[in-house]
């Protein structure tokens, strides 16, 4: 099997493609990120026990939040940051820097998948998750972009993954 036998990795959208965008009070959201905490609970149940998250802004940090919290009450769960450069929140609202920042300071691991900022470090860090894991949770709607292609690239190395659309039809 490729990746490691217990490890999960995450996929999604950022706020710009989210119904709701940055508003987390929307109930669509809520809905989110029940099914969300709900899917890493099955992968936990599954034997997942090491979960990586891109950290990018939106859905990665819903994520980070499940894991942590999973890791609340059971106790044996990790988190481990894939960073695609150091730089990935620079540009990002103050808001949001400091809600990685913390998520950051509460993971079990940091890998920087590369020294500087390319065009392709996100890619690259995409990779390097599906490449260490057994199971991809994916928050997708659809469309075209960077889940998307994380997603045809799991599909390519035989890493099944859980699909959550973002929201219900």
């Amino acid at each position: 099997m490729r990746g490691r036998p217990c490890t999960c990795c995450f996929t999604g959208h950022r706020p710009e493609k989210l119904p709701w965008g940055s508003d987390e009070s929307d109930p669509r959201c809520t809905a989110l990120k029940k099914k969300l905490s709900d899917a890493v609970e099955a992968a936990y149940e599954e034997g997942m026990r090491h979960f990586i998250c891109g950290m990018a802004r939106g859905c990665d940090l819903y994520f980070a939040e499940a894991v942590i919290e999973l890791r609340g009450r059971k106790g044996d769960a990790s988190l481990e940051a894939a960073i695609p450069c150091p730089t990935q929140a620079d540009s990002w609202p103050e808001e949001d820097r400091q809600r990685w920042r913390a998520l950051l300071a509460l993971c079990d691991q940091e890998t920087l998948v590369q020294e500087h900022y390319t065009r392709g470090c996100m890619l690259r860090r995409n990779r390097y998750m599906v490449d260490h894991s057994a199971l991809v949770i994916a928050v997708y709607d659809g469309t075209p972009g960077g889940t998307r292609r994380t997603l045809e690239y799991a599909l390519r190395q035989q890493v099944p993954f859980v699909d959550i659309p973002p929201v219900e039809e």
